[in-house]
């Protein structure tokens, strides 16, 4: 599975900024996707996923009400809507997919395929 991000860039606080990520798989239909983010200086973190069935899951105290995972299938692309940025939200994001079918939260430390990554910068 090969994963391609786009979308990132410098957006305002209170701003909005859609990412999208395309896989190249046979299987789309079959994959968890997700997002993760890393902020400099600070670790690797879970921000949404969503399996193969459109069940999604957030990380609720950072992103949950403000950021939207979805998918779509025909297009083999993953999206993740961002509204009301802060700047705490700047990182680089990472588009994630998982072949193994486990529960959402068992992805929470990570997927097995991941793409190259996008910056992403709130300015306050």
């Amino acid at each position: 599975v090969q994963l391609q991000a786009y979308g990132g860039g410098l957006v305002q606080a209170g701003g909005s900024m859609r990412l999208s990520c395309v896989a190249t798989s046979r299987a789309f239909d079959r994959l968890d996707m997700g997002w993760f983010r890393q902020a400099p200086g600070k670790e690797r973190e879970f921000v949404a996923a969503i399996n193969w069935s459109g069940a999604a899951s957030y990380d609720v105290d950072s992103v949950k009400g403000r950021f939207t995972i979805s998918k779509d299938i025909p297009k083999n692309a993953v999206y993740l809507q961002m509204n009301s940025l802060k700047p705490e939200d700047t990182a680089v994001y990472y588009c994630t997919a998982d072949s193994r079918g486990l529960a959402l939260r068992a992805y929470y430390y990570g997927m097995n395929y991941w793409g190259q990554g996008t910056q992403v910068t709130v300015s306050s």
